[in-house]
């Protein structure tokens, strides 16, 4: 049997609207009366009705988020951070796999419309014009974790991947590394794939080293696609003695092909990543990384959600530092 607020009212002789008021922290009532329904509502083990409370308060407590690939390593640390700040909040999450597919994308923006989340976080993809019209006619509070947007005004979280990228190839260059390929994601992917190149060719020109096109294979930020880049890398560039991974994955991809063409890394060849995953302390050798702050970022997205929400006031967008994390599949160049 479904216990409901009037069955509360009636046994705690008040009215609907006085225990709705006490339910919602509303003023219009005693002391008294306050503890006399909250100890009915033990007594009877009522759970407030989720959805009549956000008719109320014109919240419903959850928050969207739309993610490219439910199986990445990186997302799911996206979504650690997100669930933490939203149960700090008091509200729970709806994940929507997006796929990157643009019709997609679209679809699941507008079922969270018509779920009337209170706001949603957009990770890595590229935000588009009709995500903005869809976001917009919502007037939900929106934040970009892991991409940007220059043509819309909508806040992010993200680390420099420029930057980044530029960290890693300079660690290899200060290691004594001069010949330096990249297997990266492609350069179509303008949010974390021409970045991430940019950022590796613009060390190499800062320390006057050379870098050919053909050194670079932009192809994706899986396993399976850092097994197939470098297997096309080190054919184009046999003596090549380090490589730029964009992502961990990538990097335990150019591990395994390497040990599969029985090439000793770090002796013969030195991987440096980027993420900074739980795989990364895993891998053999263990592998040096980029790292950015998956979990910290996932978890500030939302709290600008929530910021936005409680002050209906703009916030500004929040780029997270990067570091080395440096363990075993780099070698040192005399």
């Amino acid at each position: 049997m479904t216990i409901t607020i009037k069955d509360v009212a009636k046994k705690a002789n008040v009215s609907i609207a006085t225990v709705s008021r006490i339910l919602n922290n509303k003023p219009g009532y005693t002391k008294e009366t306050e503890e006399k329904v909250l100890q009915v509502i033990q007594e009877l083990g009522y759970h407030p009705n989720g959805i009549a409370r956000g008719l109320i308060s014109k919240r419903t407590h959850t928050i969207g988020v739309l993610v490219p690939q439910i199986s990445s390593m990186l997302m799911s640390k996206f979504i650690q951070g997100i669930e933490q700040a939203a149960h700090e909040y008091g509200s729970s999450v709806i994940v929507c796999h997006t796929e990157s597919k643009g019709e997609k994308t679209q679809k699941y923006l507008q079922l969270l419309q018509e779920k009337q989340v209170d706001g949603i976080v957009f990770t890595s993809e590229v935000f588009t014009q009709d995500h903005y019209q869809i976001i917009k006619d919502t007037n939900k509070p929106v934040v970009l974790l892991s991409t940007e947007s220059y043509d819309f005004p909508i806040p992010h979280v993200k680390v420099n991947d420029r930057h980044a990228a530029y960290s890693a190839t300079e660690y290899l260059i200060e290691k004594g590394h001069r010949k330096i390929g990249m297997v990266s994601g492609s350069r179509s992917d303008i949010i974390a794939g021409q970045p991430r190149i940019d950022g590796f060719i613009m060390a190499m020109n800062t320390y006057q080293l050379p870098v050919k096109d053909e050194w670079i294979v932009p192809i994706g930020f899986n396993f399976e696609e850092g097994v197939k880049g470098f297997s096309q890398l080190i054919d184009q560039f046999p003596d090549m003695t380090a490589v730029v991974a964009a992502s961990d994955e990538v990097a335990l991809g150019v591990l395994s092909a390497a040990y599969n063409r029985n090439i000793s890394v770090p002796k013969q060849l030195s991987v440096i990543g980027y993420d900074n995953l739980r795989i990364a302390e895993m891998s053999t050798p263990a592998l040096t990384t980029v790292s950015q702050p998956a979990v910290e970022m996932g978890k500030k997205a939302a709290e600008l959600v929530f910021q936005m929400l409680e002050t209906n006031v703009p916030v500004k967008s929040y780029i997270f530092p990067h570091k080395i994390v440096e363990r075993q599949s780099v070698k040192a160049l005399s």
